[in-house]
């Protein structure tokens, strides 16, 4: 080292660093020249001069970056830096967020974006997305309106509820609810739904961010009326029920019925807030999934009741909050409730969901078909794709099957509850299940398939396979078989 801390550099280093072009020389190369017509030129300079830069600091040293692979033929090669280039320019402009076929049988996954939409959707995005509308405009008055009356008088009609208004997510639902009756005051909440869920969505630091005081009564696995009645004091604002949603507590446990709950809030004049989490908008137990609806709350007789749009209710990423007329009112009044309200596209998709759900639409929603698909459904469409796959994979090399399997919900919904169904189950003599996860997800044929793995067998679930996806399905398999 040097005075000035540089370190010595051998004559070596000094030819490859003298051998790299400057940035107007690379420009000039005419893959470069085209590109930059197409972009933005200094985009195209920025990535020309974090490339140099880092071949730079991988020639003295400065890095042990493998960013860039050889750096003597980088050096000496215009043409390479210029591959370098453009590739890095085109993968930024390039869609990060792509479709991906979902063979996992998890059909609200929520690494995969929960509920796909009706197809029904498009068009009304496109509709509503590239022309002016009336969002907050009252047409029969000629005047300023509310956008919360698009979506209003649907979930009064399927929830039972007085009022309802949307914001952009359960977790602001949560606290746009808490925020409006609590700051300042306690909310009593069992320590038993003291939970987390989803990216660390945890009910207390959502409750700490509204301003309430959490008052936790009872234990973990047990918790009384007596001491919900015995926490109530001058300070009291709500109570709080919340459905546990991903986890469930068994054997030693107890806690107050929804009913005594409504009685215990009626009878001391304090609100009950129930986060239902889910969104069940129908009685699913026919199809094997037991979860409380949102109109059995509204009914039961609580005040306000929140949910998510984009699990079993099947729509769009959205909180609802439904309820008591005035008590809706006071939510919505709140100055958060600007900050997280939805935009017209959230608003176009849920009218279109909660459309299919008044006419009893059910296969419109995708979530609602998966759900009712039969493990009889499943087994022909799982026999007819084998069929289709057979003449594109070594049979000597590849043994595949139809088995009994499960499918979950999902989503942070029903985490106990599984659907019955029929999978495909596949073993390579080339590869292990692992290696078959891992090519598909890597999208050889244009498009990444996400499946499970399974005592080490590779298992493919149609049930959250679009028909239409399962010919690119079959096409994507066969490479990654040989």
């Amino acid at each position: 080292m040097g005075a000035t801390g540089k370190r010595a550099i051998s004559a070596e280093q000094s030819e490859l660093l003298r051998q790299i072009p400057s940035v107007d020389e690379l420009l000039a190369q005419p893959r470069l020249a085209e590109l930059s017509k197409r972009v933005d030129r200094n985009l195209v300079v920025e990535i020309a001069r974090t490339v140099l830069a880092d071949l730079r600091a991988r020639i003295t040293g400065q890095t042990t970056s493998v960013v860039l692979a050889d750096i003597s033929t980088l050096a000496s090669d215009p043409a390479a830096l210029e591959e370098r280039i453009t590739s890095l320019v085109e993968r930024l402009l390039a869609h990060s967020l792509q479709p991906v076929i979902n063979a996992t049988g998890v059909i609200l996954h929520t690494n995969l974006g929960r509920a796909p939409l009706p197809e029904s959707v498009v068009e009304e995005f496109r509709r509503t997305a590239t022309q002016f509308g009336n969002l907050e405009y009252d047409l029969e008055a000629g005047a300023r309106g509310k956008r919360d009356v698009h979506t209003a008088e649907l979930l009064t009609r399927l929830t039972g509820a007085e009022a309802a208004i949307v914001v952009n997510n359960c977790a602001a639902a949560v606290l746009l609810t808490l925020a409006a009756f609590a700051r300042g005051g306690e909310v009593i909440v069992s320590r038993g739904e003291l939970i987390e869920i989803g990216d660390g969505f945890r009910i207390p630091e959502i409750m700490e961010q509204s301003g309430a005081i959490l008052c936790e009564v009872g234990t973990t696995n047990r918790t009384r009326l007596a001491d919900y009645e015995n926490a109530i004091n001058e300070k009291t604002r709500s109570l709080l029920r919340v459905h546990p949603s991903n986890f469930k507590v068994t054997g030693f446990t107890d806690k107050p019925s929804l009913e005594e709950l409504v009685t215990l809030s009626q009878r001391s004049g304090i609100p009950l807030v129930e986060d239902l989490g889910s969104g069940c908008l129908i009685d699913l137990t026919e199809h094997g999934i037991s979860e409380p609806t949102v109109r059995q709350s509204i009914e039961a007789g609580v005040g306000i009741v929140t949910c998510s749009g984009d699990k079993l209710l099947g729509g769009p990423q959205a909180g609802i909050i439904a309820g008591k007329k005035e008590l809706i009112a006071r939510v919505r009044r709140h100055p958060l409730f600007r900050a997280l309200r939805v935009d017209k596209l959230t608003i176009a998709a849920l009218e279109v969901t909660l459309g299919a759900y008044l006419r009893t639409a059910w296969d419109e929603i995708p979530a609602m078909r998966m759900i009712r698909m039969t493990p009889q459904e499943l087994k022909r469409r799982a026999e007819n794709f084998i069929r289709e796959l057979r003449p594109e994979f070594p049979l000597d090399e590849v043994e595949i099957e139809v088995v009994d399997g499960t499918s979950l919900v999902g989503g942070g919904s029903t985490p106990t509850q599984t659907l019955p169904a029929k999978v495909i189950r596949i073993a390579s003599a080339r590869y292990s299940a692992t290696k078959l996860e891992q090519r598909l997800r890597r999208a050889p044929a244009g498009i990444s398939v996400i499946a499970r793995v399974e005592e080490d067998r590779l298992v493919l679930d149609l049930r959250t396979v679009f028909p239409e996806q399962e010919p690119l399905l079959v096409k994507t398999l066969a490479a990654v078989l040989h």
